[in-house]
């Protein structure tokens, strides 16, 4: 697609790799919305990249539906979804609680879910559209403790394939991009301070990919593609 005809919602759009790519797209043309739970950093970023902040949590049914509504009328239509809204907790599966695995799960995988299912009535009747789904490495293969952050990206991969395999006849492009630990406050937000190393992945990176996969042109789709660092150093 031609960039600069793209209109884009992108879910936790205010930090991280999200505001990154919110960043590359407005620099290449397109017009974007972002979303965020948090008013303040919402209308921060909002303001700092020249794109629409809408206060939303992806699990909350209603606010995903007026949120999509809201894109669709500000932006003047609507074509590309990334859902990357989603955060992180670990824990061995012996001290594992069930509110945080819960929690996780419905943001990460309830979430995506509500957002995806408003923007594809969208996309389903004009026939064309294009899906971004960030999941992760994690959900390529487990580690220790990664019990309730791994198995949400092996769920969210699932979904990616059920919804490719369901738009495609509406010219719905559905990708997935695995990136492996970028340096955003993700790390941070769950408790795990990590300091700046520049051997490792930055926002901008997976930003880069995103972006590459959506201009090829509509007859193609980049299904899934996996981001790791070249060599990263602890």
């Amino acid at each position: 697609m031609d960039i600069k005809s793209a209109k884009v919602l992108i879910t936790g759009g205010s930090s991280g790799i999200g505001y990154a790519t919110a960043q590359m797209l407005r620099d290449r043309g397109a017009d974007v919305a972002i979303c965020g739970r948090k008013a303040d950093t919402v209308e921060q970023a909002a303001s700092e990249l020249g794109a629409i902040g809408i206060v939303a949590d992806v699990s909350h049914e209603d606010d995903v539906v007026r949120m999509v509504q809201r894109v669709i009328s500000d932006l003047g239509g609507y074509n590309v979804l990334i859902n990357n809204a989603g955060f992180g907790s670990w824990a061995p599966l012996v001290d594992t609680k069930a509110d945080d695995f819960r929690r996780v799960w419905e943001t990460n995988v309830f979430g995506a879910m509500l957002v995806a299912r408003e923007s594809a009535r969208h996309f389903v009747k004009q026939n064309t559209g294009n899906i971004v789904n960030i999941a992760s490495t994690a959900g390529k293969r487990g580690s220790a403790g990664g019990s309730i952050y791994a198995s949400t990206k092996f769920a969210v991969n699932g979904l990616t394939e059920s919804w490719r395999a369901e738009l495609r006849k509406n010219n719905i492009r559905v990708m997935q991009v695995n990136p492996s630990e970028v340096q955003t406050n993700f790390f941070v937000s769950a408790g795990d301070a990590r300091p700046a190393n520049s051997s490792k992945l930055e926002g901008q990176d997976i930003a880069s990919i995103i972006c590459d996969m959506l201009a090829i042109h509509d007859r193609a789709m980049v299904t899934e593609a996996t981001v790791f660092a070249t060599n990263p150093i602890d």
